[in-house]
């Protein structure tokens, strides 16, 4: 219902308020990530008050996020190799290899807490919520590197054009 629920009432609703949400598009992007937010807070908060960090050790943490960077890894490397392999162009690769490793905790916390029992929404978003860390800190580090790549391209191709 967290995510089905304002789904369906946003694409029913569409004719008759698209319009003034499309123009006032910036300040409604703060209620959106902040209701984002607080459904992770509340699944994260739950988890810490039933002992969360008395359930994991730091072995644990630690092998989570070892898989964590080993899953992100192959899922970037996939996603980019199946996108150069198709003969996309290089926008599109970086679509693909963002949008490929997308897993955020705004679809995970509520399919948690309809998978698991309250007790266990926080031990079994541990691992998303430490992936999603992760992704942040990569995918800024590959999204400098592709624009540094492109400007260096784009460099290239104006010293080119004013050499000829």
């Amino acid at each position: 219902m967290q995510l089905l629920a304002p789904f369906l009432l946003g694409q029913l609703l569409q004719p008759w308020i698209g319009k003034w949400i499309r123009e006032h598009k910036a300040p409604l992007a703060i209620v959106d990530r902040g209701s984002i937010l607080m459904v992770v807070y509340l699944a994260f908060s739950e988890a810490i008050v039933g002992g969360l960090w008395q359930q994991v050790d730091g072995v644990s943490i630690a092998t989570m996020i070892v898989v964590d960077g080993v899953l992100l890894a192959v899922v970037l490397m996939v996603t980019r190799t199946v996108s150069r392999l198709m003969g996309f162009s290089r926008e599109d690769e970086v679509a693909i290899v963002f949008c490929g490793s997308k897993k955020t905790l705004a679809s995970g916390v509520p399919m948690a807490n309809v998978l698991f029992p309250a007790a266990q929404v926080g031990s079994a978003l541990l691992p998303l919520m430490l992936f999603h860390q992760i992704q942040l800190f990569v995918c800024a580090m590959l999204a400098r590197r592709y624009a540094t790549r492109r400007a260096a391209a784009t460099a290239e191709t104006r010293t080119a054009s004013s050499s000829a």
